[in-house]
Formats: structure tokens, sequence, C-alpha cells
């Protein structure tokens, strides 16, 4: 057996959904990454939340549980100070829409910070849940002026234990819609942030693990590292069925724990326990066990003939249980030999982030 511990000598992690949700660790995530170090697992802490500094990231896990320290932590606010550093000349003037933590960022990568639009020489934004409009206004007037318009990321939401609230993504897009500009993007799920990551952990077969498909396994996508989803924050199993070429990891997994199983069990493939026969739009997946080994099952053959809107029908009672301990049926179990049915979409509803 090799696990992905075994493998990859750094696991880039992401916070949100993935160790934690809100002020509270996700099941069994602590104790994975302090038997992973144990096992001498490097540890880089990736965030595409610009709004703290590494050293509070560092005090909320060290609080939780994990072994961390503010040189394991790589946050959006670094990726986007560097790529601010190589594009503008040393002093250059840069409107901060965020925190003080990607203002100082900014300053210790050798720029100053614009008091308004008018002498701003380029935007960034990041998130922080004090932004209010006169914020905004300034960043809109700089930003239909011209000036390049940096983003620490475009995550729409943030997992918290209350439920998903409004991430950068959502204030970019108020800035997006008052200006038709669109703008850079420093982290997930462009490669600059893992980039950043794999540069100050000097990896060499890094594993990217998130809970995000457009953001944490796309990330890994652009940046041509392997990566793992653990169905722990957002992204769930319809829309890793789903999920397009690009956003499709290379590992899946219920949560953490994964790290000490047999990698070759946690690519989607064929599964022992499971038999999933494509035919007209639909998937009739049949067999009995772990749940998450058939969405691997299925996920392998859906991928295969392209991926999209498909219907997945139950075979059985073990497939029906299956299937909605997975959430992509709302029937219940099927009688031996029966099909229910479900239309697994791409399309988010309205006001879902996916």
């Amino acid at each position: 057996m090799t696990s992905p511990v075994e493998q990859h000598d750094v696991l880039l992690l992401d916070l949100d959904g993935t160790l934690y949700r809100g002020e509270q660790p996700v099941e069994h995530a602590p104790d994975a990454v302090v038997r992973a170090v144990a096992a001498g697992s490097r540890i880089g802490y990736i965030t595409n939340n610009a709004s703290r500094s590494p050293a509070d990231v560092t005090a909320a896990l060290t609080g939780l549980g994990y072994p961390a320290t503010s040189g394991d932590v790589v946050t959006s606010a670094q990726a986007a100070a560097r790529v601010l550093a190589r594009r503008l000349p040393a002093g250059s003037r840069v409107f901060v829409v965020g925190t003080e933590a990607l203002a100082a960022e900014v300053v210790s990568a050798g720029l100053t910070l614009a008091g308004g639009a008018d002498d701003a020489e380029a935007v960034v934004q990041g998130h922080s849940p004090k932004t209010a409009w006169p914020r905004l206004a300034e960043a809109c007037l700089a930003i239909r002026r011209g000036v390049p318009w940096l983003a620490t990321n475009l995550d729409a939401t943030l997992p918290t234990e209350r439920g998903e609230l409004p991430g950068n993504g959502s204030m970019v897009a108020a800035l997006r819609t008052a200006t038709g500009a669109e703008p850079e993007v420093a982290g997930k799920p462009g490669p600059s942030l893992l980039a950043e990551a794999i540069r100050r952990t000097a990896a060499t077969t890094p594993l990217m693990v998130g809970d995000r498909l457009d953001s944490d396994i796309a990330a890994a996508h652009a940046a041509g590292i392997p990566s793992l989803l653990v169905l722990t924050g957002v992204s769930d199993a319809h829309d890793v069925l789903t999920a397009p070429a690009d956003h499709r990891p290379d590992f899946l997994a219920p949560d953490l724990r994964a790290l000490f199983v047999d990698s070759a069990e946690l690519r989607p493939g064929a599964q022992p326990d499971w038999q999933v026969t494509s035919a007209d739009g639909e998937l009739l997946l049949a067999g009995t066990g772990d749940p998450h080994a058939a969405l691997r099952a299925m996920c392998a053959v859906h991928w295969a003939t392209g991926g999209g809107t498909v219907r997945v029908a139950a075979a059985g009672d073990g497939a029906a249980a299956a299937l909605e301990a997975l959430g992509l049926t709302a029937d219940v179990a099927a009688t031996a030999g029966s099909s229910p049915s479900v239309t697994v979409d791409p399309t988010p509803q309205p006001g879902v982030s996916r």
C-alpha cells in the first residue's frame, strides 16, 4: 500500500471547509494532520482568505489542534503582493480593498498604500467582513480609470458553522458589474498561490488537498500538481460527478483520514463492490458497500463519456442506499431489480454557490 502521505513530500492543505468551518474543526481533520506530520509530511496551510495575517492564521490553527508555525502558512495576500511587486515599480501606490493584513503584505513587498482613487496605480481586493460602499466606490473609480485590478480570490462564499456566507468573489462581482472590468486573480483557482506555496515549502512532490472543485482542484490543475478532494466543505457528490475536466480531482475521499489510505483506492475508477453501466444519458449503479467507492466508480464511467448532465439510477437496495447517502437521489430505497432515478445537472440552482 502507498498512501498520499507516503507519495508526497508536502501536503498543501486548504483551510476553510477542509480543516475547519468557522471556528469549529472539521471532524477527523486535526488527528489526521498530526499523524501526517508525525509520519514525516511537511504541511503548507493554503488559504484564499486574505483577511488574516500568517500569525493570526497560525494562532487559529494551533488553537484547533493543528501543528503549525507562521512559516507554514501561505495566504492569497502574500501571493497577491508578490504578483504586484513583479508588475509594478518599487514604491508604486496600491489602493487596498481588504484588511490591514492585506495592506501589510503590500507594504512588505516594497509598495506603498494609496489614499484613494486619484493617486492609485493599482487596486488589490481581498475579503474583509468590514468592506463598505465608500471603499468600493474609490476602487470603482480607480478601476474605471484603467489601473490594474488584482483580486486575491474569487470564492463566492465562505463555509462557516452557520452555513455559507458571502466571500470575496461576491464583493468582486459588485465591482465587476460597476466597471465592466475583469480582475487578475492571485489566489485559487489560478496557479500563483500554489506556485508561491511550492516555492516557500521547497516541495518536489506536492499534493493539493481541498474541498472546492472550482478553486482548490482547479488551482491544482492550473499549477500542474495532483489533487485530493474531501467532501467536508462546499463541493458535494453532485458537483464531482458533473465536474468539467479541469475541475476533476485525482483522488476523492470523504475526509482527511484518506491521507493514510492506499492511493489506488482513492482514484476514480472501477471498484470491486460496484458495477456502473452507462446508456442513453443514464448511469445505472449496482452493488453494495461504501458510497464513496460507488461515487468513484460512477465518476470514472461518466467522465470517460464526456461528463455533464446525467441521470443516475439504482439497481437494488444497496445502490439506492448509496445514492441516498451521497445526496444524489431523494427516492426511498429501491426493491431489488427496480431502478429509481434522478437527473444530475451541472448547473447550480439560483443563489447556490458550487
